[in-house]
């Protein structure tokens, strides 16, 4: 198994710089960002798609340093109510698919998004719960009227590229736990799976492990990122886990993103690695580092020592009795 890093950390350097960097600190495999909310910083998109010369040398710059590229990034939502931001969005999001075709890369990671709550909503409209009872209307039409004819056209169009879409489960948009993802995968295709992050799981009471081994046995498990969160117990106990308060305002925060380790210490995340490896995967774990605690250099050593022991220390036997 692979450490990865999801390269929109440095997005202030150039290519070259962040490569070198990854290098240097013993990291194996980047996610490149190509739009949507994380932008495209280290990829000239238009050039690749238009230039066989750029795109030989990013690979060559990646490869010369002996690492691999594990995904391209294209976080959006594609089926926001506003038109001008659904087409920017989805137009990003079918420029990654070539991206990732043309480099020799098979996963695009991204979200689901989310629709309003009907043809003439201006904003996306997050239902999370089944009363009243229009709020379940509201989930129909979006369902059966948005998201299921886009993602089943979608699906075609990864196919027909050798791509698959990684969505990355995420409270804000309909796809956010194993159910709905796996209802999305059920109905558009099986070019449809996960970018499995566990940050975004442990403040909704899911156990990252229990949804790794669901996903497994589905064959949705497509990509991993390494992140952690910290549920902080005295505001937890307080208000629950339902926050909105800035990411930044750490101190009355219900929880908080962290650096790999920080919120769950090296025993979890050996577990998590060994779990993978159970149920096939032994492909990248790649750091998104969003820590406001610790500097970016400082985040990504202390996730990737982490990491190390978590990948190093997997028992000799683990792959024997995963298959008896």
């Amino acid at each position: 198994m692979k450490i990865g890093i999801f390269t929109a950390l440095f997005g202030d350097k150039s290519l070259e710089e962040t490569l070198d960097i990854v290098q240097s600190e013993g990291i194996e495999a980047v996610e490149f960002g190509a739009g949507a909310y994380p932008g495209s910083s280290h990829l000239n998109v238009e050039k690749i798609l238009n230039d066989k010369g750029e795109r030989d040398r990013v690979v060559n710059e990646v490869s010369k340093r002996g690492l691999t590229i594990s995904a391209i990034s294209c976080h959006g939502n594609p089926i926001h109510p506003n038109r001008s931001i659904a087409e920017e969005h989805h137009n990003a999001f079918i420029n990654s698919v070539k991206v990732a075709n043309a480099l020799g890369v098979d996963c695009v990671n991204g979200f689901s998004g989310c629709p309003g709550d009907g043809p003439n909503a201006t904003n996306p409209n997050w239902v999370t719960c089944a009363w009243p009872d229009e709020f379940r209307d509201i989930l129909d039409w979006q369902w059966n009227e948005v998201a299921i004819p886009y993602w089943k056209e979608q699906n075609g169009f990864l196919k027909q590229h050798g791509v698959k879409f990684c969505i990355e489960m995420h409270p804000g948009f309909i796809c956010y736990a194993n159910d709905n993802l796996l209802r999305l995968r059920r109905a558009c295709g099986e070019q449809i799976g996960a970018n499995f992050d566990p940050s975004h799981l442990w403040w909704q009471g899911i156990d990252p492990i229990a949804a790794v081994r669901e996903l497994g046995a589905e064959g949705a498990l497509f990509h991993v990122h390494a992140k952690d969160t910290r549920i902080d117990p005295y505001n937890a106990a307080r208000n629950g886990n339902l926050d909105t308060k800035s990411y930044g305002d750490i101190l009355n925060r219900s929880w908080v993103f962290r650096s790999v380790g920080y919120g769950h210490g090296i025993e979890w995340w050996k577990d998590f690695v060994s779990n993978l490896r159970m149920v096939g995967y032994d492909n990248v774990l790649s750091i998104e580092h969003e820590d406001a605690l610790m500097s970016s250099m400082e985040g990504l050593r202390k996730a990737v020592n982490v990491l190390k022991q978590a990948v190093i220390a997997e028992p000799a036997g683990a792959m024997f009795w995963a298959k008896d």
